[in-house]
């Protein structure tokens, strides 16, 4: 059985996809992934993500230019989430200019922001 074989999709026929950054384990960011994403990410040694609400793969940095290049891909022991170590080029994850998509803290029931913008999203997206 192939290592594709293996994995656990749900009914919709996509995984959960943890990204980590390699050097500092650091999470950047979360997506989906379906087998065809998976299996060009494996090829390429590139992410390719799934985007659910454009019903297409998804080449991250495709147009921003900060590509993920993998350095280790793990599964959970259900073979149902998938935890990709990346070096992340460009040092930014999030579409908002931050290095991480998780920038924001629950702190006194009000969710506050911990991170700064590395670049204006309109100097990445136009």
């Amino acid at each position: 059985m192939s290592a594709l074989e293996q994995i656990q999709f749900d009914k919709d026929g996509l995984i959960p996809a943890i990204v980590q950054d390699f050097a500092t384990g650091e999470i950047l960011m979360f997506a989906w992934m379906n087998e065809k994403s998976l299996a060009l990410t494996i090829e390429k040694q590139q992410a390719v993500y799934y985007s659910r609400s454009r019903k297409k793969l998804w080449f991250k940095g495709e147009e921003s230019g900060h590509t993920q290049l993998i350095k280790e891909i793990y599964t959970d022991c259900d073979n149902d989430v998938i935890l990709i170590k990346v070096e992340q080029v460009g040092g930014i994850a999030c579409h908002t200019g931050r290095k991480s998509c998780f920038f924001q803290k629950l702190d006194n029931n009000n969710w506050k922001n911990m991170a700064k913008v590395l670049k204006d999203p309109k100097d990445i997206y136009g």
